[in-house]
């Protein structure tokens, strides 16, 4: 099997095309990124399948990860045709023999009448949406070679043994029911290995069309990656809790303690065991005193413990100068002096540029805000700062980084916008660095300290001579002080609350003393008394994760799932399924009976009595919002053009989907109500 990146003849030509397209793309302006591709792809693939057949690479399996897409797909080559007159009769001979078996009522369907055109052209369609008959007549033309293009999801890839010449992938990324994701290597294995017949073909074709950028490890986890690990998908449904419950001496419990989800849990237990062990033995092997005794390792632990309750007062101190009221008018000028830290890496000072709130957050004086701002919101304020940083690629050694480095610095002027994954702090590599002053855009939370000093910075920043500037003049404000920034007085400046702020500085004040007359620093000098705690730290992380480790193993070997069990059984008590005494009602035999669809919903709609005034037809429609698992748009109001004799029942629905959504989340069990009701799509 070989996949198509370019390369001579049908190869070479293939790679042009999609190229082609993702040039064209490029150049036109906005694209769809998913939901059946770019307005040019399907040009672009009557084009590849075209070359396909001229260069005797068919028949070729086209997959779509779209129902829709499929269809749409086969009907723009509806004027192709890629058989003779001898296989246009053997296929509507086999067409025919097929639906005989069909009422006349059948036989009129339009998926039943549309589908012998495009057969007739060696064109097929195969998904789910497909009658099963259909589906079997598609396989069976196909093996027989008649069809020479089948337009297909990926269920075509399963189960069956259809192998082609050539495999055509429309997009390599899907909507999994959750969220749009690139195919996984499983997936593109399962699908890919149709390219290539055993015994008439020396290799297979594998063509990717791409309407958006992969990035090399993408493709490398896709052709190479692992396959997918063997989870246990094991979970408990209303329908099958009611079953055993209305079956006499049948325990739910014992039915999750024999489940491969509750054995997989708890083979994880040794493994976590063994590790907890490790990270006891590496604790024990760490030597916090040299030669000493407990008690100097307890001498040691009693002077990390209070260096740890200064460090916890301290960030207590600065979250309380943080709040919007006290440091808001000091970080709305421009040119103050801030210590910034990001994402744990202090960046040190940094220089003001502007101050912004963000849209929609009302006015500073208002009481909206100030509500906002008493409960913590103080992402609603960002501030642009100029700090000195350096690339991160400037850490990369090797050769081919020399010649970026080489145009970096030949524009350095132009990268004027700094971020953490870009740029790191100056001063924190060893060797020579290019450092930079670059804009960032910082949140309150950011700041560690706010200094007295203020330095002029221009109207505007950007240009490469106006930051060499200010980064001078941050210079020369730090040679001024080598003992450190003046900062702003916390209860004289920031007007901080003198007794709210008071106990954390007196608690601090007396950490200091205490530390300043412990033995460990009277008896012992600076270096060996940070190389004791530094020890001692090392060896309480590792007993931390020692002791996490077994919390978590023995949390394995617990039954999974017993929690859910219980709430669910409180859901059913709730909804009156069951009664007080676990006995099951008629609410609960009738959901026993239901199993295709949520069965609590459901269970609402008919003792609510809602089918009763229904007729056939609409019941019928109704019946379909519980099983239609179609996408909409997000900004697409799904019940839009619903008459009123269909919305009013499904409106009806929605009420009900509430009720058992609110039930749900009354019993503690995780539910979104909006993600819950959009379940129920009126689409079909």
């Amino acid at each position: 099997m070989s996949t198509l990146q370019g390369g001579g003849s049908a190869e070479q030509a293939v790679a042009e095309s999609v190229l082609d397209s993702g040039a064209r793309g490029a150049r036109g302006g906005k694209r769809k990124q998913r939901g059946g591709g770019p307005k040019g792809q399907s040009n672009d693939l009557h084009r590849i399948v075209k070359l396909i057949m001229t260069r005797n690479l068919n028949p070729v399996i086209v997959f779509s990860f779209s129902k829709k897409d499929c269809e749409k797909y086969a009907l723009e080559l509806k004027r192709e045709d890629y058989t003779d007159d001898t296989e246009k009769e053997l296929i509507s001979q086999v067409y025919s023999n097929a639906i005989e078996s069909l009422s006349d009522d059948d036989k009129k369907l339009p998926q039943v009448e549309a589908l012998l055109p495009l057969l007739k052209r060696g064109l097929g369609v195969h998904h789910g949406g497909l009658l099963p008959i259909l589906k079997e007549i598609v396989e069976i033309l196909f093996s027989e070679g008649l069809i020479k293009a089948l337009f297909a999801t990926e269920t075509f890839a399963i189960g069956i043994n259809m192998p082609a010449k050539t495999v055509v992938f429309t997009n390599t990324r899907k909507w999994d029911g959750k969220e749009i994701r690139w195919v996984t290597s499983g997936e593109y294995i399962q699908m890919s290995g149709r390219a290539g017949r055993r015994g008439k073909d020396d290799r297979g074709v594998v063509i990717q069309m791409m309407d958006e950028k992969m990035e090399p490890a993408v493709c490398k986890g896709i052709l190479y990656g692992d396959p997918d690990p063997l989870n246990s998908s094991y979970r408990i449904s209303y329908n099958m809790l009611l079953n055993m419950l209305r079956v006499e001496d049948v325990d739910p419990e014992y039915l999750l303690r024999a489940s491969f989800h509750q054995y997989q849990q708890e083979s994880e237990a040794p493994a976590l065991e063994a590790q907890a062990d490790q990270h006891d033995a590496e604790a024990q092997s760490i030597e916090v005193v040299p030669g000493g005794t407990d008690e100097d390792v307890a001498l040691v632990g009693e002077y990390f413990g209070m260096d740890r309750q200064l460090l916890l007062t301290q960030r207590k101190m600065i979250k309380v100068q943080r709040r919007p009221e006290h440091i808001l008018p000091f970080v709305q000028s421009s040119g103050r002096l801030i210590d910034v830290t990001i994402d744990g890496e202090n960046y040190g000072w940094g220089v003001i540029v502007r101050y912004k709130r963000k849209a929609g957050t009302g006015t500073a004086g208002s009481a909206g805000q100030a509500a906002v701002d008493a409960a913590g919101g103080s992402g609603v304020h960002t501030i642009d700062v100029l700090l000195s940083c350096v690339d991160r690629h400037f850490d990369d050694t090797s050769q081919a980084a020399e010649a970026r480095r080489e145009e970096d610095l030949a524009n350095l002027g132009l990268l004027w916008r700094g971020t953490v994954g870009h740029c790191r702090p100056a001063g924190t590599a060893d060797g020579p660095e290019v450092v930079s002053m670059r804009e960032f855009t910082v949140g309150l939370d950011s700041i560690d300290r706010i200094s007295a000093v203020r330095l002029f910075v221009p109207q505007d920043a950007k240009p490469p001579e106006a930051r060499r500037n200010i980064m001078k003049s941050l210079k020369e404000v730090r040679r001024r002080f080598p003992d450190g920034l003046p900062l702003l007085d916390p209860v004289k400046d920031l007007k901080i609350n003198v007794g709210e702020f008071d106990k954390l500085l007196q608690r601090a004040s007396e950490l200091k003393e205490r530390l300043a007359s412990h033995r460990l620093a009277t008896e012992v000098d600076e270096a060996e008394r940070n190389r004791r705690v530094s020890a001692y730290e090392r060896r309480q992380d590792e007993s931390d994760k020692a002791r996490l480790l077994r919390r978590e193993a023995r949390a394995c070997q617990t039954m999974v799932m017993k929690d859910e069990l219980r709430r669910m059984k409180r859901v059913l008590k709730e909804l009156g399924h069951v009664d007080a005494a676990g006995v099951i009602q008629t609410k609960g035999r009738t959901a026993c009976e239901i199993n295709t669809a949520n069965e609590l919903v459901v269970v609402e709609l008919v003792f609510a009595g809602l089918f009763n005034d229904l007729s056939v037809e609409q019941a019928v429609a109704l019946l379909s919002c519980l099983i239609f698992d179609e996408r909409t748009k997000d900004d697409e109001d799904p019940a839009q053009g619903l008459k009123s004799y269909l919305s009013n029942p499904y409106y009806k629905l929605i009420e009900s989907a509430k009720k058992v959504a609110k039930v749900m989340a009354s019993c503690n069990i995780e539910v979104n109500e909006d993600e819950f009701v959009e379940k129920f799509n009126p689409g079909l």
